[in-house]
Parts: C-alpha cells; structure tokens; sequence
C-alpha cells in the first residue's frame, strides 16, 4: 500500500488560489490608482555644478510624500532664492490617507525615470499627481490643458448626449458643493468623476470644470468615454448603456452610491467567507494527511 500522498495540501492550497484569483481578480492585482496616466517634463535642465537643485528637489519629494500619508493635497517650497524649489501633490477624493501615501511615494522614481533634472514636470497618476517647478517658472493659465483622451467606441442610438450633458450638469455643481472640490456621480448610465486642485475657491473651481466639460464635449463627441485634465481641474466619464458590473463603480450621488456601496460590502463578505472556509478545508486536509501517514508508520506500511 502506498502512502497518501503529500502533495494533496498543496495541491489544494493551489486550486483554492487559483479559484480566488479566476473569480476576485481585484484582489491579486495591483491598485489602479497607481497607473501611470501621463507625464510633462520640461524642456530645459537646471544647470547644478554644486549639487544644491539636487539637494532642495529631494528634500522637497522627502516632504510631499511624507505629508501624503496625513492628507490629500498639499505644496511646499525647498531652498531659497533663485534656488528655490515649490512642489505639490494631490490625491483624488476618494482615496484615504494610506492609499494617497502609496500613491504618491511612488512618483519621485518616475521623475528622476522620465524627466532627469528639468526645471519643472509633473507626473499624473490615476490617484493622484506631483509637481514641481523652479523660482521663475513661466505660470500657465488654470484652465491650460495638459492631457486628454477620448474612448475609441461612440454611442449608439439616441439620447446620449442629453445624459451625458445632464451628468456633466451634477458634476459642475458637485464640485463646488464639497468641500474637497471632488465629486462623483452619475445619471442615467453616465458616470463623471471631477476633482479641482485643492488651492482653488469654489467658485473657481466650477469655472475650471466648466471648461473641462466644454473642451471634452467639443474634442471627444459621441465617444462613450473620455477625460481631460487641466492645470488646475480633471474630469472623466464613461457611459455604460448596457449596464455597469457591480461595484466597479463607486458614486457620491444619493442612490446610486449606497446600492454601490452596498454591493461592494456584499462582496466583501462573501470573498472573506470562501477565504474562511478554504483556509479551514486546508488546515483539515493537513490533519487528515498527517494522522495517515502517522498510522501507516506505526502499522509498517
């Protein structure tokens, strides 16, 4: 008689795995806030015989990220003079503290990776964003755009535009209802995401969003998804006539929030009850395998 085999644990260690990465694919990945979106550099290098730009650029990353992890939107100012340096980040609304730290400690290696020692650059993130430019820097307007994209499918039939327009209407009020200058919500299948830079008055805000609207509106048409991002304010919407997958989609709107929300902890519940019960299935076929191979030993086999 041969002995029960010990590569059944691990064989069901592996499939339940397996199982979990198949059906919770969030859960294996990594965050998506984190993906990069676009990066500006500018064209001219400081010039820095003496090490000192070298010097202020990294206190100054050192500061951003570290007040990153206690909150959203900050600036800062390293050195002094013509050597100083002013930098600032921003996290996206929704993210908590602990996410805007990930997300930002991971921008000062793609600096120094796309851009080396300019004077300026900023580099945008999903969740979040950093910049930075010298004393003197040539200001842009708030409204200058930096990056857009439209989504490659248009909508077909009738009515989207009227949704969309009407969804665009909830964001350019949301915004400057909160106080984080951020909001999310949706109408109709329309999902808009807006969020202005945190130094803006409300009031600007609403004028920067409202130019955002208008240029992606112009520029993207009847594409079902698109984004745009200005020095001072980005928007982002995406149309899903045939339905949005539950909990993929998290709104700040009355209703459709909580029933997403809700989805969300439904979710977690079930992926926390099938860990619980194949952890226990695992420790089992542990005991099982070992009080076998005890009992052969003591029986010859």
């Amino acid at each position: 008689m041969s002995l029960p085999s010990q590569q059944t644990p691990l064989f069901f260690i592996s499939l339940f795995f397996l199982t979990i990465t198949i059906f919770f694919p969030s859960l294996t990945t990594s965050a998506d806030y984190t993906n990069l979106v676009y990066k500006g550099c500018a064209n001219e290098n400081f010039q820095d015989p003496s090490g000192i730009f070298s010097e202020n650029l990294k206190s100054l990353f050192d500061s951003l990220v570290s007040q990153s992890s206690q909150k959203t939107f900050s600036n800062t100012t390293s050195g002094n003079g013509a050597n100083a340096i002013t930098g600032w980040y921003q996290c996206r609304g929704d993210l908590t503290n602990s996410q805007c730290y990930d997300c930002v400690s991971k921008i000062p290696n793609m600096v120094n990776k796309h851009c080396g020692k300019t004077i300026a650059a900023r580099v945008q993130l999903s969740g979040c964003y950093l910049r930075y430019e010298v004393a003197g820097f040539k200001q842009v307007s708030d409204t200058e755009q930096l990056y857009k994209t439209c989504g490659s499918s248009k909508a077909s039939g009738s009515g989207f535009e009227d949704k969309r327009d009407s969804a665009f209407d909830m964001l350019e009020d949301g915004v400057k209802s909160g106080s984080s200058l951020f909001y999310t919500g949706s109408y109709q299948s329309v999902y808009v995401l807006g969020q202005c830079e945190g130094d803006l008055g409300t009031d600007d805000c609403g004028d920067c969003v409202k130019s955002a609207v208008e240029r992606v509106k112009s520029e993207c048409g009847g594409s079902i998804s698109g984004q745009i991002y200005l020095h001072k304010c980005f928007i982002s919407y995406s149309y899903y006539p045939n339905g949005v997958p539950d909990g993929s989609i998290t709104t700040n709107s009355s209703s459709t929030g909580t029933r997403q929300q809700g989805t969300q902890r439904t979710v977690a519940i079930a992926v926390g009850g099938i860990a619980a019960l194949g952890f226990l299935i695992v420790c089992l076929l542990f005991v099982r395998s070992a009080l076998k191979k005890r009992s052969s030993t003591k029986h010859g086999f």
